[in-house]
């Protein structure tokens, strides 16, 4: 499945860019996500924690960067998961582009995702609305990084830190699919 999310951070893509390439420096900003081990420039071990109502998994995740297009401001990222306990998988492919906005950037982010297992049983469109808010979260705590406050970066980094709560999710997800479904705005 195709998911397409897009979001502004309040730095010059100059910036924006530097912090994108720094993998091991956006990994923790992914909720749940922790950095295993820097493998070398262009791969990378992490772990990433979610649960999903009672179903907690844990996904052993392999990164690599494929390509790096610096003039054009365009990356992708590589990453194949597997559930440590074999419930499921996940590969994706990310390519981020970043634009300047007004004195700000916008990052635009395409992922290409395949699930199998307990992960895929979840509808898509539950997944998209879930990974939509993974994004708003991620892009808060990539705007904390390029904030000059170091102290507030390391906070944000933190607050990433504990595993994605699907149950959570999974009610936000369901009240904007039904809001949409009978035509009102979720609040």
């Amino acid at each position: 499945m195709k998911l397409e999310n897009s979001f502004t951070v309040d730095a010059p893509a100059e910036a924006a860019w530097d912090l994108l390439m720094d993998v091991p420096r956006i990994v923790p900003c992914m909720p749940g996500a922790a950095l295993d081990e820097v493998v070398d420039d262009s791969h990378w071990k992490a772990t990433m924690q979610v649960k999903l109502g009672p179903i907690g998994l844990t996904f052993a995740t392999d990164v690599e960067r494929t390509e790096a297009d610096e003039a054009a401001r365009r990356v992708v990222l590589k990453a194949n998961a597997r559930d440590v306990r074999n419930r499921g998988r996940a590969e994706a492919t990310i390519e981020s582009s970043l634009a300047p906005a007004n004195g700000a950037t916008r990052i635009d982010l395409v992922t290409d995702l395949a699930l199998t297992g307990t992960v895929a049983q979840f509808g898509r469109g539950l997944i998209q609305d879930i990974s939509s808010q993974l994004v708003t979260s991620f892009a808060q705590c990539l705007q904390a990084q390029l904030s000059a406050a170091p102290e507030e970066a390391r906070a944000a980094t933190a607050a990433q830190a504990k595993p994605v709560g699907g149950l959570g999710l999974f009610f936000g997800a369901m009240r904007r699919k039904l809001a949409r479904l009978f035509g009102r705005r979720p609040e």
